[in-house]
Parts: structure tokens; sequence; C-alpha cells
């Protein structure tokens, strides 16, 4: 079966699903509660980020990112989803390939229009104090906001296809997101930098010192997704449905 209509009958199955929805209305609605909220920062801090206030909000977003991305396969085994949609398509690996730009073109929507409105929000609430942000600044971080809620609704597609259930894939992510960066902390000199949402929130900074830069922080979060994703393909492919 060519590919157009199999990414098609996948899209259908993520618009029935209405979970799914949810995730992605929370998803935009904590950004944008967070960006309202910038006014109340301390602007006379030494380590104010007037970008990374505006964009505060989507630390705790990214749960509803990840939630979309593990649901939106999780879903499938369920009442042997699996099985009927890998009778249709028997090419297994397209079928995951379909499944995968059906979660990514969504949430990059959803991602970049969060990004506009954070950065307008959050502009507005902090008033003067956001006009240090510069305009390529600006750019820089609602583009990086899609890309990375993107690529962590994938690193959760893969994860939940590997293990089979979005409710382990949910334990083990937003633990390990929320709690591993700040336990290991300094400590660990620098290799908090390169977990996937340290390293992909870098872009939504206007100052770091971390050694990566914005784009190579995104890469390393796009290198997590691709080993989640491939871990995820693997199993489809050599697993019974």
């Amino acid at each position: 079966m060519p590919f157009a209509p199999v990414l098609h009958s996948e899209w259908l199955k993520i618009r029935t699903l209405r979970s799914l929805y949810g995730s992605l209305a929370a998803l935009l609605v904590v950004a944008a509660g967070f960006a309202a909220l910038a006014g109340t920062s301390d602007t006379q801090s030494p380590d104010f980020d007037p970008l990374l206030t505006v964009f505060l909000g989507i630390g705790p977003a990214q749960i509803a990112a990840i939630a979309f991305g593990a649901l939106a396969v999780s879903s499938e085994f369920q009442g042997g989803g699996l099985r009927q949609a890998l009778t249709a398509v028997p090419q297994r690996g397209r079928w995951f390939a379909a499944k995968a730009v059906a979660v990514a073109l969504p949430a990059l929507a959803v991602g970049l229009l969060t990004g506009v409105v954070s950065l307008l929000l959050g502009r507005a609430a902090l008033g003067e104090a956001a006009d240090g942000i510069s305009g390529p600044e600006q750019v820089r971080a609602v583009v990086a906001c899609g890309i990375y809620l993107t690529l962590m609704a994938l690193l959760a597609l893969g994860l939940a296809a590997l293990l089979r259930s979005g409710i382990a894939t949910l334990s083990i992510l937003i633990p390990f997101i929320l709690v591993v960066g700040f336990v290991i902390g300094d400590a660990a000199d620098g290799a908090t930098d390169y977990l996937p949402d340290r390293a992909g929130q870098i872009a939504l900074r206007s100052a770091s010192d971390s050694s990566l830069g914005p784009w190579a922080g995104l890469t390393v979060t796009a290198l997590w997704a691709a080993a989640a994703l491939a871990a995820g393909a693997w199993s489809v492919r050599r697993r019974d449905a």
C-alpha cells in the first residue's frame, strides 16, 4: 500500500481520539498560563533571563506533548488494534513511519502556535523587561519551541512502541524529565546538558553556560528521539502484534 493512504488512515485515527486533542489543548493552555504569569518574575535578579521567563511554561507543557506521543501509539495495543492495522498494512515499517508522521505534524503545528502565544503573552506580561530580547532570539525560540515539543512527542512515541504501554512510558519519561536532571545537578559536570529535555531547551534561553549551542542542543534531543523511534520500529517489526 502507498504511503499516502497509510498516513491518511493514521491521521484519521488521531482525529477520532479525544484524549489526544485534550493533550494538545493542555500543552497550549499550560504554556500560555505560565507566559501570562511572567510579569511576577524578579526582573532585578542577576540570573534573570527574559527569553527563558517568557518560555518557562514549556517545561511543564512538554508533559502534554509526551502524553500525546505515548497515547497515540499505545492505543494500538488495546483491543487488537495493532493486529488490524498490520493486516491492512503488512509493511510494518511503513505503518510505523506513517504513525510517526501523523503524530509529528499536529505536534509541530501546536508547538509553533504555543511558541507564538507564549512569546506574545510573555512579552506583554514582562513589559519593558522584555525589551532585551532581540528579534532573532524571538524567531529562534518560537521555531525551537515547535521543534522541541515535536521531538519530545516522538521520543514518547518510540518508547511507547517499545514498551507497548502508554502508562509505562509516562511512568518512565515524566519522572526522568522532572527529577533526574535536578537530582544529578552540577555533580554531573555538565552531563545533564545532554539529557533530552535540558539539551532541547537551551534554544529557549538568551544566554546559557552550556557547552552546547541552541541548535546543537536540539540536535541532541533529536538523537534521543531517533534512538527511541529506532527501538520502537524494531519492536514493531520483530514482535507479534
